[in-house]
Formats: C-alpha cells, structure tokens, sequence
C-alpha cells in the first residue's frame, strides 16, 4: 500500500498566524496601548468575543451588519462575533457599572471579525485597543481622547501623523432640522464615509431636502485643508441658519483649541466627513500616515447608544487603535527595532550525566529573572554554542565534570568571543558587571 497522504491545512482565509517575530511586535505595540491606558487611568475590562447579534447590529451600520460573522447557538439564540467593541462597553455601562460614579475610563484590547476582502490591512480577525470615556459632555473629554491616540503614535515612534477631525453633528443637524428621518441620514453618512459626495446629495433631494439645506451640505463637502481655525471658521459661514449645526461648529472649535494648545499634533479639518458607524453624534476623527491610505485609528463622540441599550441619557467618546495598521505602519517607516537582549542565556551540559545539574542552574538563574534556555537536542557543546550564535543568544553556562567539582561552570560571553571560569553563585552578577562594560 502507497503512504498516506495528510491533507496541508491552511488558514481559514483572511486569518493569519503570528510568526515570533511578528508576534513580539504585536505584543509590544499591546503593551504600548496598556502603557498609555495606565498613564491616562483608563482601567481595563474583558467582554466576550460572542455577543448578541441583536446588540452589535443596532448601531453598526448597514456596512458592518452586512460583514458580520453571525450564526445560531445550540440554544437557538442569533448571535455574532464582535466586530467592534464600543457596543459591548456601552452594554457593560448600561448594565453593570450603570451606578458608578462618572466619568468612566474604560480600555480593553483584543481581537475582533468582519467577513471583508483581505488586502493589504485588512484581515478578517484584526486586534484593537479601545478607550472610552463616559459620563462627560465637556470639549475637554473629546480632546482627552484624541491627545491619548497621539500619546500612543508617539510611544510606538510613528512619523507624521495626521488627524483628520470632522463633526458628525454638523451634518445631522442640518438634516434634521430639514426632518430627514434617521434612517435616510443613516444613508447618507454611509455614503459620505465612502466619499460618495453626489451620491449623497441626490439622496438629500430625494427625501425633499430644501435648496437651503443642499446648498449648505455641498458647501461644507468643500470645506477641508485651509488650516485648521480657519477651516472651522469656513464651516460656521456655511451653516448660518442652522441653529444647531452652529452649536456643533463651535464645539469643534473648542476641542480643537484645547487639543492644539496642549499638544503639537498635525490636524486637518474636513467638514464633509463621516465614519459608517450609525451611533456617533458629535467630533469624529482618524490618524494617518503618508506609507498608508487608510486609517490607523478611528473614534468619535456617540451621546446616544448607552441610552438605547437601557442606560440612562449618557454622553460618551472613544477610539478604537488597529494594532495590525499600526503594526503595518511601524514596519513600513522602519521604527520598529527589536531590543538588545543583554541577559538570554543558554545552559550547555558537556555530557549526558550533567544534565541534571545543568536543570538545576538553570532554575537558579531564572530565580534571578534572566531568560534561559537549556540545551535540549542532544548536540555537542561547538554545535550548541554555534545555534545559539545565530540565534542571538548572550551568553551561554557550559556545565562540565571538572568545572563542577570546584562549583563552578565556564562562562562564555557570545557576542565578545571571550569566556571564563565562574562560580555558579556569581553568575548573575557575572554578566550584569560585563553588560555595564558597554
């Protein structure tokens, strides 16, 4: 009988393994993303994967609900994978810290699914770290969140950032004062994300909009990249008339000027723009950078969702950071550099019987918080030093009979070429007095 053939699984597509170089990225730009958290006291929380469909679809946008990897339970319930977090925090508000005392500072980080066409920064499962801010209507919460995401451009070394800001209640309140329904508006903010700009004045005309709101609307959509204050202040001539949609400008005017008077950050005001997602209600805003033309983060201000989930009337602003794009960012700018390892060491017996004795060292050096690994294939001491050459190893113990007789092992200092004989006790200190030597 011919061999088996065992099929090669792949991936399921538009999911990928992380590779330990990758992954070690990817975990660093996370710690950077908790780093941040802990500076601007947001406290992490965990919310499932799975959750209601009925939940993650009531504010997604037609885009989202459309890409979603939904099914039925074995109890029969719809439910879905989270293809977002800020519907999971505003249900957590709602319900379980519905009686805390405001604002709340909430982060969480993790992985989320949308069934899109995979592409070059867009995959099917992508990580996020997300914040959120609840409980404040104030400018100075808006730009709290916008300072933390340049907090976090700045500690992963990213170049050139540009925010671009837009307010969401600008539009809608011209829309609703011409009494479009939300549905309709809902349309017409989907087109404009997608930059659709004649396709959602036509579907203003449709629903009876008057010349004056048409106007206004295709006056803002030119409104963009004449400086920042001076942009705003273009807006505000447009939207004379429009009571409200005054009222909105000059609330973008005020968390730009606290966000640009606490920090040096590269802003554009488009006054046309639109994010998918149905809930947001005020200020919204994305990071770029000039390798990439799409969007390393993406957030804004939503003062109506906690409401619709059973809370109470609760203003709120978050971001949500794409790990992958920021990860796809720091690569394409080259500012990722892996860190020395000054104190990766490796445990070499000269003969099987040292073995044991070579475990134990082992475990004493890991009790002094070096990062060890023994040797464990078997190979010669020249195999096993050349492997860990390669690998970037430090430092390697070479356990040998005589060595061990006087409690001793040879040290061997990999990156200068140089070894010595040292008492097993001294080891640690050993390699912390040579890395001071450099």
């Amino acid at each position: 009988m011919g061999k088996v053939r065992v099929p090669l699984f792949r991936t399921v597509r538009g999911m990928r393994d992380f590779l330990p170089e990758e992954a070690e990225l990817m975990k660093y730009i996370e710690n950077k993303a908790r780093e941040i958290a802990q500076l601007y006291r947001y406290r992490e929380v965990i919310t499932p994967v799975v959750e209601s469909y009925e939940l993650l679809a009531a504010k997604a946008g037609e885009e989202i609900r459309s890409r979603m990897y939904t099914f039925r339970d074995l109890g029969g319930r719809m439910v879905a994978l989270r293809p977002e977090f800020t519907a999971s925090l505003a249900r957590l508000v709602s319900n379980k810290l519905r009686n805390k005392p405001k604002p709340l500072r909430l982060f969480c980080v993790g992985s989320l699914y949308r069934y899109d066409e995979p592409q070059r920064g867009r995959f099917r499962e992508f990580w996020q770290s997300n914040y959120e801010l609840v409980g404040s209507d104030k400018p100075e919460a808006d730009a709290e969140i916008i300072m933390l995401t340049n907090s976090l451009m700045n500690a992963t070394g990213l170049k050139n950032c540009v925010f671009k800001v837009g307010h969401i209640g600008v539009l809608r309140e011209i829309l609703n004062e011409e009494n479009l329904k939300e549905k309709v508006q809902n349309e017409i903010m989907q087109l404009l994300d997608k930059k659709q700009y004649d396709d959602a004045i036509k579907r203003v005309k449709s629903d009876g909009a008057s010349r004056k709101c048409v106007i206004a609307l295709k006056q803002l959509m030119k409104v963009k990249e004449s400086g920042v204050f001076e942009t705003v202040k273009r807006m505000e001539r447009q939207v004379r008339g429009f009571e409200r949609a005054e009222s909105a400008v000059k609330n973008l005017y005020e968390i730009l000027e606290l966000v640009l008077e606490s920090q040096k950050i590269d802003v554009i005001v488009e006054a046309g723009f639109a994010r998918g997602l149905e809930y947001y209600t005020g200020m919204v805003f994305e990071v770029y950078v000039p390798q990439m033309d799409t969007a390393l983060c993406g957030g804004g201000r939503y003062d109506r969702l906690i409401e619709l989930f059973g809370g109470e009337p609760t203003a709120a602003v978050g971001i949500a950071h794409g790990l992958d794009r920021i990860t796809l960012a720091m690569q394409k700018q080259k500012t990722w550099t892996k860190a020395p390892r000054e104190n990766t060491v490796i445990i070499i017996p000269v003969k099987e019987e040292m073995k044991k004795e070579a475990l134990k060292i082992s475990q004493k050096l890991r009790s002094k918080n070096l990062q060890v690994e023994s040797e464990v294939m078997g190979r010669k001491v020249a195999k096993a030093l050349g492997d860990a050459d390669k690998r970037r190893i430090s430092y390697a113990v070479i356990v040998g009979e005589k060595e061990l007789k006087d409690g001793a092992v040879i040290l061997r200092d990999l990156k200068r070429r140089k070894q010595q004989k040292v008492k097993i006790e001294k080891i640690t200190e050993t390699i912390e007095a040579a890395n001071q030597k450099t």
